[in-house]
């Protein structure tokens, strides 16, 4: 008789333990510890081993290559983001808040397919409510099968039998196997059923969409170990109760990590935003101080972004410090710089920085538009519209040069802004458009002073 092994495995990290304890050792998360028992013998992945041949070692020169291999959806947004469209063989795992557009994203992959054939698999709805949101989203395909199944082998019986060029399953919580002795959504599930996906993807060169949950923290829910499992980790971005969605590759191992793609839902699903420059300004308001515009660079995209601040005097012993779009810290960085370089009092105010249009970035360049834009506030003077800025700001209250900066002066000079605050360094050695002025700029004191403010 097979024995029965319990084990305790934190619902967060995967860490386990013999015995049950308040506190994770490995992640240190509280009451995350759940009991899960399994049979060593049967607790394998021999029952998917048919999905694929037994591996032979074979020289380096040998592997065989084919130029176009990837799989264009014509997504463009998708694509880009994908880092130029889909690979066979890949396993990408999209994540994202409840109710953001995870299933009508990846529904939609219906209606770009071609000759391709799709198998979306739900575990978490029922038939007829895939089929209503396909009608919505114009997805009207003989190629496109649903299969209602949360069995592991199940799956890969419908796999052999339609022999799919891309699988999508939604959810990965909702899927078990019945060798693994736990309840659908723990750790010991996911981690044996994405071991079972990832042979189906390997095997058989068949591209495979994951849905995956988020925890409170905004994490993909289950073990760390299925992020490492997958090729891509995508996350979609929004608000449930604004329009605008964005896609973001947090790993890529077949293209860059740092591309965007913008999206804007609509009753019929999502539509792709091929200008999020000209979208993310179009309600600014030219005249209000403490508004600045700069251009990052998303991947190989440069997006012209709206940086707002309002700075007023506090009514508390602690001033707030709010920063929503950047990061924190960075914020608090360039406040210190600001009181130290340039003289400006900030320890008695409340600061807030936002980037208009609910977006998150992590740019350095943004760092002489923060202080700019808080500076504009607390003097109640406002940037002239027709002027872009953008700069990373050191300690030492220098302005330090960026990346593509030629790239991100033509996206500027397209959208018609007449004047650009860029580092100093490196400005004879390019080309800008011919119809923009260039200002460069060497510290924040030379900035402030250039916009008239001493």
């Amino acid at each position: 008789m097979a024995r029965i092994r319990s084990t305790f495995v934190c619902q967060s990290c995967g860490n386990q333990s013999p015995k049950w304890l308040g506190r994770c050792p490995g992640c240190g998360a509280w009451e995350s510890l759940v009991e899960e028992r399994s049979t060593p013998e049967r607790h394998t992945s021999a029952s998917f081993s048919g999905l694929r041949e037994a591996a032979k070692a074979v020289p380096l020169r040998d592997v065989a290559m084919s130029a176009g291999t990837r799989w264009k959806l014509g997504m463009s947004e998708l694509d880009r983001v994908l880092g130029g469209g889909l690979v066979p063989g890949a396993m990408i795992l999209v994540s994202g808040d409840p109710g953001v557009g995870k299933s009508t994203l990846l529904t939609q992959v219906g209606r770009y397919i071609g000759t391709k054939t799709l198998l979306y698999v739900t575990g978490e709805e029922s038939p007829r409510q895939v089929r209503l949101r396909a009608e919505r989203l114009g997805v009207d395909s003989d190629r496109v099968h649903l299969l209602h199944a949360t069995q592991m082998e199940e799956i890969a019986e419908a796999v052999r039998t339609v022999a799919p060029d891309i699988i999508i399953v939604d959810s990965i919580q909702t899927l078990h196997r019945a060798d693994v002795e736990s309840a659908p959504g723990s750790v010991s599930q996911v981690r044996e059923c994405a071991s079972a996906l990832q042979q189906i993807a390997k095997g058989q060169e068949r591209v495979v969409f994951i849905i995956g949950h988020v925890t409170k923290q905004g994490v993909v829910a289950g073990p760390r170990v299925l992020e490492h499992l997958v090729d891509t980790v995508l996350y979609l971005e929004g608000d449930r109760f604004h329009e605008y969605r964005v896609l973001r590759a947090v790993k890529n191992r077949f293209g860059s990590t740092h591309e965007m793609g913008v999206f804007e839902m609509r009753a019929d699903g999502l539509h792709e935003v091929g200008n999020p420059s000209a979208l993310f300004l179009r309600e600014r308001q030219a005249s209000a101080s403490g508004a600045v515009v700069a251009c990052s660079m998303e991947g190989t995209r440069p997006i012209l972004v709206e940086v707002q601040a309002l700075v007023t005097p506090t009514s508390y012993a602690t001033p707030q410090r709010t920063a929503t779009g950047v990061d924190g810290k960075r914020m608090q960085m360039i406040l210190a710089v600001i009181e130290k370089r340039i003289g400006i009092r900030l320890s008695g105010m409340d600061v807030f920085v936002n980037i208009a249009g609910g977006l998150r970035l992590d740019d350095p360049s943004l760092d002489l538009a923060v202080a700019a834009a808080i500076v504009s506030s607390v003097k109640d003077h406002a940037v002239d519209e027709g002027t872009t800025i953008m700069g990373e700001v050191g300690l030492g209250g220098e302005i330090r040069s960026i990346s593509n900066l030629e790239q991100r002066l033509k996206e500027v000079g397209k959208l018609g802004f007449q004047k650009a605050m860029v580092p100093a360094r490196h400005v004879d050695e390019m080309l800008p458009p011919s119809a923009l002025k260039i200002v460069p700029i060497s510290t924040l004191a030379e900035a402030f002073k250039t916009m008239g403010w001493k």
